[in-house]
């Protein structure tokens, strides 16, 4: 099934809901991959700077903690966006003289040439096999005698529930061996009015990116969405400790679509659920692990406690086991 045949299918069963949705995963096409770069760089969205400063001040330890004995690794970054985030602790790594192939995995091409141009100029003796496309259609093949570690940086496991987070986390648990990691970036619970902030700027631009998921249905699908017709509407639930974005419709609509052979049918208030992004607390962090089948070895924060790097080793039973006891 091409990425078209999946978007198709997803738009059909997402806008056909009571509660109509589409996944966040849809978000980055190129301009999608754009606008997140300038989000980044937003002074409510916290995030990426408190990663990228607990990659950069904890890198050595982090280096440690994934490879204590400089064993050959493989480096498979789910979802690297443009590498930025994950220089600082390949330096580290280098500086070890660790025997270390970094695989960066993303959807985005443009993204991937941003990587790639980077560590070309601030790494270039870094062995680098980047790999367009979905994560498990394309998981590398890894040599005997070297350890994978499986890293999913910027939050990006709070975009799936407890249960989504768990499949993908046991998915990933399927194509590791024994002893391998996972390296996870997860937001920390806080005050919510910072949180909400950080999913409703004050210059729109988070607007611009869950708007622009229409142009590439319209771009993609022939569909006629009218952007002006829809608006960006953030939440933050403290009792689920989850941050939630939706597109609104302004008025009572009908939306096309070529490729589909049909239309749908908004209201005046209707929402389509676009995103989720999940908050964590050390003992959420604990139980998620032991669901997926791995062991919480090492969780590093930043001195106010708002951000987290976890490091998780493979258990050798299968997660199904793990769950059953």
């Amino acid at each position: 099934m091409t990425d078209r045949d999946r978007l198709t299918e997803h738009v059909l069963q997402g806008l056909t809901r009571p509660q109509k949705a589409l996944s966040s995963a849809w978000f980055y096409d190129d301009e999608g991959s754009r606008l997140f770069q300038q989000i980044m760089a937003l002074p409510e969205y916290y995030l990426t700077r408190l990663e990228h400063e607990l990659l950069r001040s904890r890198a050595d330890e982090l280096s440690r903690w994934i490879d204590p004995r400089c064993s050959p690794i493989d480096l498979i970054e789910l979802g690297s966006g443009d590498g930025a985030k994950t220089l600082s602790l390949c330096q580290a790594l280098a500086q070890r003289e660790v025997d270390c192939i970094y695989r960066p995995m993303d959807v985005s091409a443009h993204a991937l040439a941003d990587l790639s141009r980077r560590f070309d100029t601030y790494l270039p003796r870094m062995a680098i096999e980047p790999v367009l496309g979905d994560y498990f259609e394309h998981w590398p093949q890894i040599a005997e005698g070297r350890r994978q570690v499986a890293m999913l940086l910027g939050s990006n496991l709070g975009n799936l529930d407890e249960h989504g987070a768990v499949k993908l986390l046991q998915r990933v648990h399927s194509h590791l061996r024994p002893g391998d990691l996972v390296l996870l970036g997860l937001d920390l619970v806080k005050d919510p009015a910072m949180l909400r902030a950080a999913y409703d700027d004050s210059q729109g631009v988070t607007a611009a990116f869950n708007l622009n998921l229409l142009t590439r249905l319209n771009r993609e699908l022939g569909m006629d969405f009218d952007l002006a017709k829809f608006r960006h509407y953030a939440s933050y639930c403290p009792l689920e400790h989850v941050a939630r974005s939706f597109l609104v419709s302004q008025v009572d609509q009908v939306v096309n679509s070529k490729t589909l052979d049909r239309g749908f049918v908004f209201l005046a208030g209707e929402t389509i659920y676009t995103e989720q992004s999940q908050k964590y607390t050390m003992a959420s962090i604990e139980h998620l692990a032991a669901q997926s089948g791995f062991d919480n070895t090492c969780t590093l924060t930043d001195p106010r406690g708002w951000y987290a790097i976890t490091v998780w080793h493979r258990l050798p039973f299968t997660p199904t086991q793990q769950t059953s006891t």
